[in-house]
């Protein structure tokens, strides 16, 4: 039994480790790019110029980090051509509830210095810059980058925005900023235009049925072949993928999870065929909702909210 969920665990963690391409994450990949090559060129020309960045905003389950972390990975690649240390881009989660001070401090741990006392704000983000500076840091990400203002004050705001701003027009080592998070990322932005102009914008949009059933159902097949497990004739087709957007609140990146947990039951219980009753039983172990309130069991499931777990029917109005 041990050797058997052994193998499943590794077979299901090859599946996660698939990155899906899909076409939202063309323009990210292309602006990413190319902010990457203006830096290397800036850096072989000996040529400092303020760095732009980039603010990728999306609801929770979007598929927003999945594609960040593929495309730093594919940074690194690049810049190893170049003799650049892997840790000329930083990629960091940003804590909640989070602080100034306490990024700042993340900051610090992750370019390998540890603060010897007690400091504020002020003077962790100046060490903050200059170790950037020592250690030719080039780009740093921060994802859940919403959090960077948590309470969504004012003065906060204005803070975090100063102090992004502040890393990209360092006159002696500027730092390109990437940011990844929720919608709420899109305040701190809003809120100071000089910042806004610096960075380029891309929203990862919820999905839909009408629009994208074909492509969840080209996916859904995909992962079966890649994970070798045949389908039903009740999973093949245009209404168990429409059943499936919804049971992911329309995100692209829960429409992944959802196929990769269904997968891996299938798995547990030795099945070598995946139907619409493993996708069903991934929903109720998801939501711990009851069958009535379940995308794959009943008819009229577009009156669901995907959203609420631990449905019942004393919950319906």
């Amino acid at each position: 039994m041990e050797s058997d969920l052994g193998n499943t665990a590794d077979r299901i963690a090859a599946l996660k480790d698939h990155f899906v391409w899909h076409e939202r994450f063309e323009p990210l990949q292309e602006r990413l790019s190319l902010l990457m090559e203006k830096r290397l060129a800036d850096l072989s020309a000996d040529r400092i110029t303020e760095a732009r960045g980039i603010a990728l905003s999306g609801a929770s389950g979007t598929g927003k980090s999945r594609a960040m972390t593929h495309l730093i990975s594919g940074i690194w690649k690049r810049f190893a051509e170049h003799d650049l240390p892997h840790g000329a881009i930083i990629s960091l989660r940003v804590p909640s509830p989070a602080t100034l001070k306490s990024v700042g401090q993340m900051v610090l741990r992750a370019l390998g210095y540890k603060l010897s006392a007690e400091r504020q704000a002020w003077y962790i983000w100046d060490l903050v810059r200059f170790q950037l500076r020592e250690r030719k840091v080039l780009f740093l990400h921060l994802d859940e980058a919403q959090d960077l203002s948590s309470r969504g004050t004012r003065n906060e705001m204005t803070s975090v925005a100063s102090m992004l701003k502040t890393l990209m027009t360092d006159e002696d080592w500027p730092v390109g900023i990437i940011l990844s998070g929720t919608t709420e990322l899109e305040e701190i932005l809003n809120h100071d235009p000089q910042l806004a102009r610096r960075m380029n914008t891309i929203r990862f949009d919820p999905i839909s049925a009408g629009a994208n059933a074909e492509d969840v159902q080209g996916l859904l097949a995909g992962y079966a072949k890649r994970g070798q497990i045949r389908l039903a004739s009740d999973t093949v087709g245009i209404p168990l993928s429409e059943r499936l957007i919804h049971a992911a609140a329309f995100q692209f990146g829960l429409v992944i999870e959802i196929i990769i947990e269904a997968i891996e039951l299938a798995y547990v219980r030795g099945d070598e065929i995946l139907s619409q009753h493993h996708f069903a039983q991934t929903y109720t172990d998801r939501t711990a909702c009851a069958d009535a309130f379940n995308p794959f069991i009943v008819d009229d499931y577009y009156a669901i909210d995907a959203r609420r777990v631990f449905t019942r029917e004393t919950d319906r109005d």
